[in-house]
């Protein structure tokens, strides 16, 4: 992945991080969930596609972008903290290089393929 690519999602994730300061919550909460919405991966025990399905849900940043914009218009803290920490976890997974599934395989996403021997 290219570096500007990167920066791009560093920046993204600074940016939900800096957000997230305004909530009336104590910042180190940020953190202490920040590894949630990893829990998308449970699908891949049913099947790749169910996988797929349930890690791109949690991983898209749209859905992260509709959440907090939820949460915004009812001024609900919770939806904008939820919507934030979706949107800072897949800018800093993107910035890894982690990218949204495809249902073939997990280490098949739109950034690429994910380990050795991939070679495409």
């Amino acid at each position: 992945m290219k570096f500007t690519l990167k920066l791009e999602e560093a920046a993204q994730l600074i940016l939900a991080v800096y957000l997230n300061s305004f909530l009336p919550i104590d910042w180190w909460w940020y953190w202490v969930w920040f590894l949630t919405p990893d829990f998308g991966f449970i699908g891949y025990a049913i099947n790749t596609k169910v996988g797929q399905w349930t890690y791109n849900l949690l991983h898209h940043k749209g859905i992260a972008l509709m959440v907090y914009i939820a949460g915004v218009s009812m001024n609900n803290v919770e939806l904008q903290f939820a919507g934030l920490l979706l949107f800072g976890h897949s800018a800093f997974d993107r910035m890894l290089g982690y990218g949204l599934k495809y249902d073939d395989s997990f280490q098949h996403t739109h950034l690429g393929w994910i380990g050795k021997g991939h070679g495409k």
